[in-house]
């Protein structure tokens, strides 16, 4: 009963951008720390996915419309702004400036106390700012406009899986062993970690000396981000050589790590023009206003970012994506996310969820897998001629399947009883691999089976061993869940 009062007397924080990378990350973090969390989005929907999403309010809402902001600040007593413009289109700065004098403005009729705002560090009056730190440091002054109290947290390269500046080192690492690397490669930066940068923006709320202040967080290191792609390298355990050239301009550059990453040009030019500019703290107020935050060094950071993959702690790139791809019953998707190649298929089952998870849990062993077993049964030999473990360890139970089990060349990772069977390949790949059907309940004798297959390569031989296999993989993949619904739906009507 005292935690419930206490958690009834903190205030409510409003947080935007909460289906964005530093907002979905806050939300749950705020909730841990017993704050009432309000989340303001423009598609309710795109929350559904999120295990948090019945812990909060959620308020539709679009910061460039002035009406719909009014409702969503009723109550609220803190309110982060996270949110800005990536986009290469030319108006990208009138629309910042509108959106946070429109947010500012709600603010101050609701009688908002304070607004926290995530900002780009860079030196002001520098010439040489790019266009997007510019505006990022002009959305500041916006929001200060209205006579709320602001909260400006001004941090360059976010370390942290998924963020869009690591996301860019690690594909630029991973795929090529040479690098062509232009002169903004050896400007210096100060990149922090986002287990800091949460940190920091928790901790503002309880910091009365952060109030109406502009703080610059930066990490333990000072280097270039040629430095950067080294070290990632390094904890990596690859090769890497660096060849510097004086021709690539940002936009060429965008050009070429499009060409070579899934990064969109448009989408990383911004960041590469914002390091034209060194972007380093020069004011230490963070340390004295926070001094319990030690920000890590860049490889502890990495390290961090890393250790998903590294244990195969994977659950929260599952968890969303996995509900997403259940809610709009897309029958087949494939993309690259947090480094990892995801492959999902979706499949509606005219049987209880009970007997597609039967036939999905029987796999491997003397049942083999349904669909083209010979290509299986390659594999599996394969795999012993170069020293792996094929397919000669079959099953401990023909029915019965636990955590820890030997499944063919799989080893079972998680079970949760008619629901969700996850297997991780233990065949010699360059790389890591699961395999993962999960099943949901649609009705009384419904279902709905959503089996996907995850790789994250190491190195430019991951990246062929995918591109190689993928097509054959397809055609398997295909198959197995039209297979497995074949077998639930004869199961259920012979029942």
């Amino acid at each position: 009963m005292q935690e419930l009062a206490q958690n009834q007397a903190k205030p409510l924080v409003l947080v935007t951008g909460a289906t964005g990378y530093i907002g979905a990350r806050l939300a749950p973090r705020l909730l841990e720390s017993g704050y009432r969390v309000r989340v303001l989005v423009r598609d309710p929907q795109r929350l559904y996915g999120r295990s948090w999403h019945t812990q909060v309010e959620i308020a539709t809402g679009d910061v460039l419309k002035l009406d719909s902001l009014l409702p969503a600040m009723q109550g609220v007593s803190v309110a982060y702004y996270l949110i800005h413009s990536m986009a290469g289109n030319h108006d990208f700065r009138d629309r910042d400036l509108i959106a946070a004098g429109h947010f500012a403005t709600a603010a101050r009729a609701a009688g908002v106390q304070r607004i926290i705002y995530l900002s780009g560090l860079g030196r002001e009056g520098d010439v040489q700012l790019s266009a997007h730190l510019r505006s990022r440091q002009e959305t500041g002054a916006a929001l200060r406009e209205s006579g709320v109290p602001v909260t400006e947290l001004r941090a360059a390269v976010i370390v942290g899986s998924g963020s869009l500046s690591f996301e860019m080192i690690r594909h630029l690492t991973e795929r090529l062993p040479i690098m062509i690397v232009p002169r903004w490669a050896d400007t210096r930066i100060q990149p922090i970690g986002i287990r800091e940068v949460l940190a920091y923006l928790i901790d503002a709320l309880e910091t009365p000396a952060s109030v109406g202040q502009i703080i610059e967080i930066g990490g333990g290191d000072v280097l270039t981000y040629a430095q950067m792609m080294q070290q990632y390298a390094e904890v990596r355990g690859l090769r890497r050589w660096l060849i510097r050239v004086p021709v690539l301009t940002p936009r060429l550059s965008s050009y070429w790590v499009h060409w070579m990453t899934p990064l969109s040009a448009t989408i990383v030019r911004p960041l590469i023009e914002g390091l034209r500019s060194e972007v380093i703290v020069n004011n230490p107020r963070a340390r004295e206003i926070f001094p319990h935050i030690q920000p890590a060094d860049y490889r502890t950071s990495v390290d961090r970012a890393l250790v998903r993959l590294r244990e195969g702690d994977i659950e929260s790139i599952w968890s969303d994506a996995l509900s997403s791809s259940i809610g709009d019953k897309r029958p087949a998707h494939f993309h690259l996310e947090q480094g990892m190649f995801i492959e999902r298929r979706v499949q509606s089952v005219q049987a209880p969820a009970a007997d597609v998870f039967r036939i999905f849990s029987g796999l491997g062993g003397a049942r083999g897998w349904l669909t083209f077993d010979w290509a299986w049964q390659a594999r599996g030999l394969l795999d012993q001629l170069v020293g792996g473990v094929g397919l000669r360890r079959g099953r401990r139970d023909p029915d019965d399947v636990r955590v820890g089990d030997a499944l063919d060349f799989w080893r079972v990772e998680s079970v949760e009883t008619d629901r969700l069977l996850r297997l991780r390949a233990e065949m010699k790949v360059p790389g890591r691999a699961w395999l993962q059907f999960e099943v949901e309940p649609d009705g009384a004798d419904r279902s709905t089976l959503v089996q996907t297959a995850y790789f994250a390569p190491k190195g430019l031989g991951g990246l062929l061993y995918w591109y190689l296999l993928y097509p054959l993989h397809a055609l398997i993949f295909a198959q197995m869940p039209r297979r497995i619904a074949q077998l639930a739906e004869q199961q259920a009507i012979a029942r």
